[in-house]
């Protein structure tokens, strides 16, 4: 008896509990994109990108499209504001600073780096312009 009052203690506490966030919003989103080019500016597909949070080791990987684009979507919230990433994209490597308004949950949060032959170039203004073409293509 005392098995299913504890049993129905649980299933009534889980059904009155407040609802988690899901990982998929804004806050817990840190994305870095950019265009992978030879020193000529022609894109190069294939070429594999990781990004790896310094903290915890945690590595996202990726590869560039036929553009040279690649995306790279990270779980970072609030409280990884200033932490250090490091990008790799084939042989060259760069550490970047994570940095957004931690008051602004609606807008994406990220950067934009591009290889531009032998330099990794970050051009954080240059991230919603790009996101945008990114997320509604032909536009």
């Amino acid at each position: 008896m005392r098995a299913v009052a504890a049993l129905l203690a649980l299933v009534v506490g889980v059904g009155l509990a407040a609802p988690a966030d899901a990982e998929h919003e804004v806050y817990y989103r840190y994305t870095v994109l950019g265009y992978v080019m030879d020193a000529r500016g022609f894109p190069l597909a294939g070429r594999s990108v990781e990004l790896v949070r310094e903290k915890t080791g945690l590595s996202y990987t990726g590869a560039t499209d036929d553009t040279g684009l690649y995306v790279l979507v990270a779980r970072l919230g609030d409280e990884t504001l200033g932490e250090t990433l490091r990008l790799t994209i084939g042989d060259l490597r760069t550490q970047l600073t994570v940095r957004f308004d931690t008051a602004n949950h609606a807008d994406e949060r990220g950067t934009r780096v591009d290889l531009d032959g032998a330099r990794l170039r970050e051009r954080p203004a240059l991230f919603r312009s790009t996101l945008s073409r990114v997320l509604a293509p032909g536009r």
